[in-house]
């Protein structure tokens, strides 16, 4: 019995989970309720409190879930390269630190998390850990694949992660806030994480 009622809590706040992130992503973290996120859902006020302590509790839950599945889909790209093989270094890295096609609510929530966690320590002191377990990760996998490779890095693997995150999402951002199209954004960040990756690694 223990089991289904585990089962069933994190089903629902798996739910509560998608739900905020789309939520959020629309009307932003100010405008969106508990109500609004809750209705989304599917679920009531008394489920959402049974999970989460407030909105910004829940929006701590949903920094770790993101960070932990773009870092799952960088690992799973990595497996799947040819040590004995050629490898597009470059087509490499765009595909794994891009976004996925027409994930536009993905690139608003971030903006948002970033705006909120200016003016909220607690916020802010999550949003720094998920920068951090995305940066370790992502210096753990060029290392790797530097090594596999024999590529020689321009710049320590620490220093090459945090430009790339940086350049990603600032390359992302600005290209929705430009009013460009998915196809245009994309196209964008491929070319300067292209161009980027070539500045930074010697074959």
């Amino acid at each position: 019995m223990t089991q289904i009622l585990s089962k069933r809590r994190e089903q629902t706040r798996a739910r509560l989970l998608d739900a905020a992130h789309e939520v959020f992503g629309e009307v932003g973290m100010d405008a969106a309720s508990v109500e609004m996120i809750c209705e989304r859902a599917g679920f009531t006020r008394g489920a959402f409190y049974s999970n989460f302590e407030s909105k910004e509790d829940l929006l701590l839950a949903l920094i770790t879930q993101l960070a932990r599945q773009k870092l799952d889909e960088i690992a799973a790209r990595v497996d799947t390269l040819d040590p004995d093989g050629p490898v597009d270094l470059p087509a490499f890295v765009r595909r794994a630190m891009g976004p996925p096609d027409g994930d536009r609510i993905g690139l608003q929530l971030g903006s948002e998390i970033r705006s909120q966690a200016l003016r909220d320590a607690r916020l802010g002191a999550a949003y720094l850990a998920w920068q951090t377990e995305m940066s370790a990760r992502i210096t753990g996998i060029v290392t790797h694949v530097a090594s596999v490779f024999d590529l020689r890095l321009r710049l320590p693997a620490e220093e090459i992660a945090q430009v790339l995150i940086d350049v990603s999402d600032e390359t992302c951002v600005r290209g929705v806030l430009e009013g460009r199209t998915d196809a245009e954004v994309n196209a964008q960040h491929n070319a300067r994480i292209e161009r980027l990756v070539s500045a930074l690694v010697d074959a």
